[in-house]
């Protein structure tokens, strides 16, 4: 997150420069290296997860992420070294991007295997509000460095020294004890035990969701702010740290409501508010006169994000213990690494031709498939016996959705 966040500034530094049109699409295409090989690393520690076991992963991919952040705070710039700089940091992204997938992955998992609900909710969520934390603190750091002068190859190294911590204190782990007793009691028949390819492609489809919306907040109104308003790199950041404040802000509220409310309830409120609101801002975004109003966009588009949390939990338990790191890693990967390459480059050609408008040819169908995951795994819940009560509350949000769906099937 640190390299994204700070990418208005280090591009500039590790790749040369080129006329507007082209910078957009080298950013995109700085921005998607991260994300295109994580597939690969889904299935390399996906398969070291579920074979090897939780622990052993997690403290393998901590040490790679270290070892590339000494990489990249020590590399020479493009002026020093030429175009060897460009390749360089982006083979230390390609590396982040994959070991990310144990490292997050990973870490939600084990948390998931080790508590149960109510209290596994918030437990699992409470890994997602240190992301963000850290995205914040990454985006404070590029604040302070394009602000004040500070050194940014400082930040890389705070960022190794964290993650070589953070590998030594997993050494401390225990194995979850699900895996371990799954491990005891090996059959071939449990083994063999297969994910429904209609859960496989709802857990997808939810998956979708959070890299269109992180794109739109952080990158597309990133880049409005540069172009229309003539926004510096400086306070592009700025502006981004307090938008990535209130997401935290606003992540601390759900965790305290995934305790109270069941989690799926939570996600259909916020793909209900979301779609209607995608298509009013795709309208409005072609009358804003005042950077002011971008920022209430991003504020409400980050508190209403469509991410896995906090059901993050009730999807996973979900699937087979022995294919649980591998599937879900996957799913992750390719969410990713598909939505985050369709909406760097898709929407610098949608918004030429289309203007605004051109938003809801990737935002529209992404909320109506996070819609249908939803509520695939809601029956899934209530087949299972876990379904809550109060949860039929919300059933009139179902036709809503339907509706949505159907509205949008039919144009």
């Amino acid at each position: 997150m640190l390299y994204v966040h700070m990418a208005v500034l280090l591009n500039e530094l590790f790749f040369p420069k080129y006329d507007p049109h082209t910078a957009s699409l080298l950013s995109a295409f700085a921005f998607c290296s991260t994300f295109v090989f994580r597939p690969i690393g889904a299935l390399i520690f996906g398969y070291l997860g579920d074979n090897i076991g939780r622990k052993s992963t997690v403290i393998i991919t901590t040490m790679m992420m270290a070892m590339s952040c000494v990489v990249m705070a020590n590399l020479p710039t493009y002026e020093q070294i030429g175009i060897a700089a460009a390749w360089i940091i982006t083979i230390c992204r390609i590396t982040q991007g994959m070991t990310c997938m144990g490292e997050i992955v990973g870490a939600e998992i084990y948390i998931t295997e080790i508590t149960k609900p109510p209290a596994q909710y918030p437990a699992v969520m409470l890994i997602a509000i240190f992301s963000i934390l850290g995205g914040t603190a990454a985006l404070a750091v590029a604040s302070l460095v394009t602000s004040f002068g500070i050194n940014w190859r400082i930040a890389f190294w705070i960022g190794a020294g964290t993650a070589l911590v953070g590998t030594i204190a997993r050494n401390a782990l225990r194995e979850t004890p699900d895996f371990a007793d799954a491990k005891r009691q090996l059959t071939k028949t449990f083994v063999k035990e297969k994910i429904a390819k209609k859960t496989m492609l709802a857990l997808l489809l939810i998956q979708c969701g959070w890299p269109v919306c992180f794109y739109f907040v952080y990158i597309h109104c990133g880049n409005l702010l540069k172009t229309q308003f003539n926004y510096t790199s400086e306070e592009v950041i700025h502006q981004n740290l307090i938008v990535s404040i209130i997401s935290l802000l606003g992540y601390l509220v759900l965790l305290y409501l995934s305790y109270k409310v069941h989690p799926l309830k939570i996600l259909k409120v916020k793909v209900l508010v979301f779609i209607p609101a995608i298509i009013i801002c795709a309208y409005l975004l072609n009358y804003i006169t005042n950077p002011f109003y971008l920022f209430l966009i991003q504020s409400f588009f980050i508190l209403f994000i469509l991410s896995t949390n906090p059901a993050t939990p009730v999807f996973y338990t979900h699937i087979p213990i022995f294919k649980r790191f591998t599937f879900i890693s996957l799913t992750y990967a390719i969410s990713r690494a598909l939505m985050h390459v369709t909406t760097s480059f898709g929407l610098v050609y949608l918004v030429k031709f289309l203007g605004s408008a051109g938003l809801l040819v990737i935002m529209l169908p992404v909320s109506i498939g996070y819609a249908f995951g939803v509520l695939h795994f809601e029956k899934l819940e209530t087949e299972a016996g876990n379904r809550p009560k109060g949860l039929s509350a919300t059933d009139n949000a179902d036709s809503k959705i339907a509706q949505y769906s159907s509205t949008y099937s039919t144009n």
